[in-house]
């Protein structure tokens, strides 16, 4: 059996992922508050950005985390397309789970709904990442851990969508970002210990690409785009401040 490196560069990849999910989470947030202050089309789109936003923080989180991932006597590499395959399915889920609540007239009804869907999504995004490992070996789960990790990410998931509901202050919503990366996070090294490496050394070349030469720029790409989005919604009026700024247009004499 494999000795498993959960940090081959030690804090660096554990760290820069739990950033990427408290980004995503209070992107996700700030966009969902956004949404329910808004009506029609600008909901919409405040949603979908909120389902991005949320998806993409929680996909770049779990493969910024691989990149730290080691099986002593077997390189490791990735199928292109299951790995592409893991980022949309965080998206669609997400976008299911966020629309939902968005949406719903029940809220306790939406919000159990929508954190199901969130939850799965999460945990099928890991698990299809999991999927796309190539390495001279057998990959085995504990399917105790891999449970745990599942009722992790919906209870997450959940937790994430009620803040989305009930918070509305920029401080709260940082709050809650923290708390939500730290559970996302912890979904994620849950479903890692879970896991167990039969290697079986072999001289064959292993099909896909290497963490470096698609992780890390697909990384990179997603993780710019967390940021421009931040710039975007930080620059954005709320539907409070555009209500202001019409109110004062309209005091404004004309001549």
């Amino acid at each position: 059996m494999g000795h498993l490196d959960h940090a081959a560069f030690g804090w660096l990849t554990p760290v820069l992922s739990y950033v990427m999910a408290c980004i995503g989470a209070a992107l996700g947030l700030r966009c969902t508050v956004r949404a329910l202050g808004a009506s029609g089309r600008s909901r919409r789109n405040w949603l979908i950005t909120a389902a991005s936003a949320i998806g993409t923080g929680i996909w770049t989180m779990h493969f910024v985390a691989m990149l730290g991932f080691a099986v002593t006597g077997t390189d490791i590499r990735y199928n292109v397309l299951l790995t592409i395959l893991s980022l949309l399915v965080a998206m669609v889920f997400v976008g299911a789970g966020v629309f939902a609540v968005g949406y719903g007239k029940d809220r306790t009804r939406s919000l159990l709904l929508g954190g199901l869907a969130t939850g799965f999504g999460v945990a099928g995004m890991h698990y299809l990442g999991m999927a796309a490992l190539r390495l001279h070996g057998q990959v085995h789960y504990d399917p105790v851990l891999v449970a745990l990790s599942v009722v992790i990410a919906v209870v997450a998931a959940t937790a994430a969508l009620w803040a989305g509901l009930n918070i509305k202050s920029p401080i709260a919503v940082a709050v809650a970002s923290l708390v939500m990366g730290a559970a996302v996070s912890s979904m994620h090294y849950t479903g890692m210990i879970s896991v167990s490496v039969d290697v079986a050394p072999s001289g064959s070349e292993l099909s896909g690409a290497t963490a470096m030469q698609f992780i890390f720029p697909l990384a990179v790409g997603l993780g710019s785009y967390l940021f421009i989005t931040a710039a975007f919604v930080a620059l954005s009026p709320t539907a409070r401040e555009r209500a202001e700024y019409a109110s004062a247009e309209q005091l404004v004499p004309t001549s």
